[in-house]
């Protein structure tokens, strides 16, 4: 058997955090342990390099947001089975079998403060690695015997892969609107938040309104966390976002702050964006500029504005559910993803 890296699923949390996370663990932290166990187990490979590569990203300091998502969501709806446990693994494995891929193809050196799988073992080990996880996944999805279930996590990693490929598309492209760069982010983000949470309604048989709301609650949620990550990347210090500042303007990822700051500068400064994001020529002092040019348009002002209405919608659709400490946490979850930006 290959050897398997122990991780610590209650590590604590940055000093720029809050405890809204620690709050939600520790509410759910039975059944996380739980699912912890089943990840273990299912990482584990006679070819030692899987649980190996594997174990370094998932013990890298990720706050496994979207498993306890499905959890907590679980508790809220009354459930008190165990089909919440293996599909909470079930979205985690999928989530970081996307963070394995995402960095191969951003060509990435630094993710959670630590180096990439990629980084460390080359790129083809990340690929295959991330396909294995992939599988397991859907290995755990078929036992739980739930074709909705099925549908449900083949239909979101298939739109996964679309907003992996539409990201593609739109990198290095000035020209691409804020409508197009929203359903980027809805398709290779949110979309596994939304699954995550209608998940946890699915196992408890919720009816269909109360996990649309639920699915609604994951989806905008989704939407404003990667909103204030990508207005991270241009004021953020590294340590609070967990990978380099700047990563988005090197790789030419075109963000919303650049949407922004493109659409109200003049030719002059369109020149600068074109010439740094789309032909890829970047000087020393280029990134400085970007972030002065961001913040003279006020694109991370917006940007987070933006956030804080999706948080708003996401705050909405859980309304429907009655008063608890997991509503609670939830709700306290859009405010932590927020508050990530001062």
């Amino acid at each position: 058997m290959g050897e398997i890296i122990q991780f610590d699923s209650e590590a604590p949390a940055a000093p720029e955090e809050d405890a809204t996370l620690d709050q939600l663990q520790a509410l759910v932290a039975e059944d996380l342990r739980e699912v912890n166990r089943v990840i273990l187990e299912y990482m584990n490979s006679d070819v030692a390099l899987i649980p190996t590569l594997a174990g370094h990203i998932i013990a890298s300091g990720g706050k496994r947001l979207r498993p306890i998502l499905t959890l907590a969501v679980a508790r809220m709806c009354g459930y008190s089975g165990t089909r919440h446990i293996s599909l909470a693994a079930c979205v985690e494995f999928i989530h970081t079998a996307t963070l394995l891929h995402d960095d191969v193809v951003d060509e990435s050196d630094l993710r959670r403060g630590a180096a990439t799988a990629n980084a460390v073992w080359g790129n083809k080990p990340s690929v295959l690695v991330g396909d294995f996880l992939f599988s397991r996944a859907f290995q755990l999805s078929v036992a739980d015997g739930s074709l909705k279930v099925l549908a449900i996590l083949a239909n979101t990693s298939a739109v996964l892969a679309e907003g992996e490929v539409m990201q593609l598309l739109t990198s290095n492209d000035t020209e691409t609107s804020e409508a197009a760069y929203l359903d980027v982010i809805t398709a290779k983000t949110a979309t596994l938040f939304a699954a995550a949470c209608q998940l946890g309604g699915v196992v408890a048989e919720r009816p269909a309104n109360e996990e649309e709301g639920l699915r609604n609650y994951g989806i905008n949620l989704g939407v404003a966390y990667q909103l204030v990550d990508d207005a991270l990347d241009y004021s953020a210090r590294e340590k609070v976002l967990g990978k380099s500042i700047g990563d988005d303007f090197r790789e030419g990822k075109i963000t919303l702050p650049v949407v922004l700051s493109f659409r109200r500068g003049g030719e002059e400064e369109r020149k600068f964006w074109r010439r740094t994001m789309e032909e890829g020529e970047q000087g020393q002092e280029d990134f400085e500029r970007a972030v002065m040019l961001i913040e003279r348009h006020g694109a991370i002002r917006d940007t987070l504005e933006r956030a804080r209405h999706y948080g708003a919608v996401a705050r909405d659709a859980l309304a429907i559910f009655p008063v608890c400490d997991e509503k609670k946490c939830l709700l306290d979850v859009i405010d932590f993803c927020i508050r990530r930006a001062h």
